[in-house]
C-alpha cells in the first residue's frame, strides 16, 4: 500500500474543499537507497495540505528527513535533518507549465516527494559552517588543533577578487 497514492475525486468534485496529507514513511519506499546519505531506517515526515481549485490541486506543505555524510573539508562523520518546501500544482488539463497533470481520481505523491528529498538532501555536507577543514600540508584537523605549517602560495591570477573582497564588494 502507498500511503502517497491519495484519491483526489471528492476534492475535484468540490473547489475549495481541502484534505490533510500526514505519514511518516521510509525512505526505502521512496525508492531511494543511498546507503553514504541517508541511514537504511531514515524516514520522511510528510505534512501536506491539498486545496481544490476548480481547474486543479494545489499541494503545499513540508517534509523533513534525516541524512548522514562525511564532512567535505574534515573528514569526519556528520548527520542532519533536512526540511523541504513543498509548493505544487496538479491540474486535469495542464494549463500552467509547472504544473502536473492529474492522471485518473488518484495523486501520486511519492515522485515529488522523492525529488525534493534527493535534491534538498545535501551531497557534500559540511560539519559545520565555519569548518576550518585539514591542513593541506600536514592533514591536522584545524578545528581541533592549530598547526605551524606556512599558508600555501596566493596564486597571482586571484588577485582581483581580493581587492573586491577588501573593499566590501555585494553582489547585486
Amino acid at each position: 500500500m502507498n500511503p502517497l497514492l491519495v484519491n483526489v475525486a471528492e476534492l475535484l468534485r468540490r473547489p475549495g474543499s481541502e484534505r490533510v496529507v500526514e505519514v511518516d514513511i521510509p525512505i526505502a519506499d521512496l525508492g531511494v537507497d543511498d546507503p553514504t546519505r541517508f541511514a537504511g531506517d531514515a524516514e520522511v515526515s510528510v505534512r501536506l495540505r491539498l486545496d481544490a481549485l476548480s481547474d486543479g490541486i494545489v499541494v503545499d506543505g513540508v517534509l523533513r528527513t534525516s541524512w548522514i555524510g562525511v564532512c567535505r573539508r574534515c573528514l569526519v562523520d556528520t548527520s542532519g535533518v533536512v526540511e523541504s518546501d513543498v509548493h505544487e500544482l496538479y491540474q486535469r488539463v495542464v494549463t500552467a507549465a509547472d504544473a502536473f497533470e492529474i492522471v485518473g481520481e488518484q495523486l501520486d505523491l511519492r515522485p515529488v516527494v522523492r525529488e525534493l528529498v534527493l535534491l534538498d538532501a545535501p551531497s557534500t555536507p559540511l560539519c559545520r559552517i565555519d569548518c576550518a577543514g585539514l591542513c593541506p600540508n600536514c592533514g591536522v584537523d584545524r578545528n581541533l588543533e592549530d598547526c605551524e605549517c606556512e599558508p600555501p602560495p596566493v596564486d597571482p591570477r586571484w588577485s582581483a577578487l581580493d581587492v573586491l573582497k577588501e573593499e566590501g564588494f555585494k553582489r547585486p
